[in-house]
């Protein structure tokens, strides 16, 4: 009987952590007021942390379609938070990095969704925020890469 319970209590906390999730990670979409798609600000993230990137690499870290990332690339491109360059190696390939543009949005998205977020738990009693630090290492343990 205590693993069926048990059972019910993860998929019970598996729903209920998702669905806190999903509407965490929503606000936080809504604050960063940048003027681009989520699709474009994961990618022009994405390129951040792996560029220069191929686009091939790209659509595999987004996992996305490749036509799909070209098109976010050539919007990110000629607002001018990308640029595209030949590969050293290879000429055929072409590179994607962040511009400074690029880079000084992100940095301007981050700060912006920080202090949302830091108003919100400012606004916590006490108690709350020593559970809420408590939780974020198990947080962080369900969202390592277990691949």
């Amino acid at each position: 009987m205590a693993t069926t319970t048990s059972r019910t209590d993860a998929a019970a906390m598996a729903a209920r952590l998702r669905l806190s999730a999903t509407r965490l990670a929503r606000q936080l979409r809504q604050q960063s007021d940048a003027g681009l798609s989520p699709s474009q600000l994961s990618a022009l993230s994405a390129i951040e942390q792996v560029g220069p990137v191929t686009l091939g690499a790209l659509a595999d870290y987004e996992r996305v379609a490749p036509p799909s990332v070209t098109k976010v690339v050539t919007k990110l491109e000629a607002a001018g938070l990308v640029t595209r360059q030949p590969d050293a190696a290879d000429r055929r390939v072409v590179r994607v990095s962040t511009t400074t543009a690029g880079n000084a949005l992100l940095a301007r998205i981050r700060q912006r969704k920080t202090m949302w977020l830091t108003a919100r738990i400012g606004a916590l009693e006490p108690g709350e925020r020593d559970r809420l630090l408590a939780a974020l290492d198990v947080l962080d343990a369900l969202t390592r890469d277990s691949s």
